[in-house]
């Protein structure tokens, strides 16, 4: 079972007024953690889930992707750097720096090799 689930603010539209393609993807972790992230964002900073969501997978077919080998707050982690990369996508720049825990540091660096991000 769960043992939480975190649900970022999604708007009342969750359809790209684009297409008929879902906005958001649920991605749930390995210890049933929650969390939204709009499929453009996931698609466009993480090979993996571009690899998901844009074939005849599952993941794709129902707007869902379990990341049974990634914790609740390493996901969550994982998202903010997914949203953090598309924000400064085109900075010329010195980009504002990405925190990161030295005790989530290996946990981390394991799962973005993963999903390629």
């Amino acid at each position: 079972p769960p043992t939480a689930a975190i649900v970022t603010h999604i708007p009342h539209t969750t359809m790209d007024e684009s297409d008929d393609s879902p906005k958001y993807v649920k991605l749930i972790s390995a210890t049933g953690t929650e969390v939204y992230c709009e499929r453009s964002i996931a698609i466009g900073a993480s090979a993996t889930m571009a690899a998901m969501l844009t074939s005849s997978m599952r993941e794709a077919e129902e707007n869902i992707v379990h990341l049974p080998d990634i914790s609740g707050p390493i996901l969550e982690k994982v998202v903010q750097y997914m949203y953090y990369k598309a924000e400064h996508a085109n900075s010329t720049g010195r980009l504002p720096e990405f925190k990161i825990e030295p005790e989530i540091a290996l946990e981390l660096l394991v799962a973005a090799n993963y999903l390629n991000c």
